[in-house]
């Protein structure tokens, strides 16, 4: 304890560990400078919001509300993630040192859970996953023998890895809406093919049951037709299978009807559609457009939807098996 001239003439006690009026007055001192100094070796707040955000899409599919966005799997899918996001904040409270790695994996989380988790708890479990998994990325080590109060230094070491926890989030958004990295085209390579012009009206088609068997990727693009760029929805996906399906085209003067009892696409699936009505899980129906309810960026495989019909402009395959192929054509 030093002693410091005070403003009247006479001498008050200077407290070396800081603190002020009010953390004077409160009880436990010695047990908070303790909290205080185990806090500021990690990354307690982005671990505080991890684990927050967790329990939120926890307590969403437990909620009493009879509507909800996701139901079935997706209650699953909610439980499993809102847990996986708890455990990402304890370890960054206590490993600390794994904060980088467990960051990037809880800010994938926190992103799926938008399209597996009732919206991402209605947003606000994926908002504070994202800002925990941001902070937790950002975090920079403090000494544990550093003062309480250390004054702040005029150049932060680690600035950098703090402006890329800013940008992760929004790298991660954006390469998920963009589908798959741009490739190179090197030097003296042929040129690319002409691309395949889609139908002026897209044919419509219908199915019982559209199950992916991977990740759907999604995004918005346009694709060119007789009469000019067409703006629809990209599906990318590893393989699909559809029952009893039905493609009835609208494009001439004669209607083709194309009927199989299922359909299985694998290698590289591509769909364009204009628009996408089903209902996911056979419970929740929703109607998909370019302009209006785009699909979410990311759908998990678990995810499969009833009563389909879409207009699709244009699919690309590596693979088409179909069973019990049948083709009608009327005036």
């Amino acid at each position: 304890m030093l002693l410091t001239g005070g403003g009247s003439g006479g001498v008050r006690p200077f407290r070396k560990d800081g603190g002020g009026p009010l953390d004077r007055r409160l009880p436990w001192p010695q047990q908070r400078r303790v909290l205080r100094r185990w806090r500021r070796t990690r990354p307690f707040w982005g671990g505080l919001l991890l684990i927050l955000g967790g329990a939120e899409l926890l307590l969403v599919p437990l909620s009493p509300l009879t509507v909800l966005v996701s139901l079935g799997l997706g209650g699953i899918a909610a439980v499993g993630i809102g847990i996986a996001l708890v455990v990402a904040g304890l370890f960054l409270w206590f490993l600390p040192h794994t904060h980088h790695y467990v960051s990037v994996n809880a800010l994938i989380l926190s992103v799926l859970s938008f399209a597996a988790t009732n919206l991402g708890g209605f947003l606000v479990g994926m908002l504070l996953g994202i800002a925990g998994s941001a902070m937790g990325f950002g975090w920079t080590p403090v000494p544990e023998d550093a003062e309480e109060d250390p004054a702040p230094p005029r150049v932060r070491d680690g600035q950098g890895t703090r402006t890329l926890a800013v940008l992760l989030p929004v790298v991660i958004v954006a390469g998920i809406v963009n589908g798959s990295p741009a490739r190179a085209v090197p030097p003296g390579a042929p040129p690319a093919a002409e691309p395949i012009v889609a139908a002026r009206t897209p044919p419509t088609i219908t199915t019982t049951l559209f199950a992916p068997q991977a990740f759907i990727v999604a995004g918005v693009t346009e694709i060119p037709t007789a009469d000019g760029p067409l703006k629809v929805m990209v599906l990318r996906m590893k393989a699909a299978s559809l029952t009893d399906y039905a493609l009835r085209t609208r494009d001439g003067g004669d209607e083709l009807a194309l009927g199989a009892d299922t359909l299985d696409l694998s290698g590289s699936v591509t769909l364009y559609l204009t628009k996408f009505k089903g209902c996911i899980e056979g419970l929740l129906c929703l109607t998909f457009t370019p302009d209006r309810l785009p699909v979410p960026p990311l759908v998990p495989p678990f995810v499969f939807m009833t009563d389909v019909s879409a207009e699709q402009a244009l699919v690309t395959s590596d693979s088409i098996v179909a069973g019990g192929l049948s083709l009608k054509a009327s005036a």
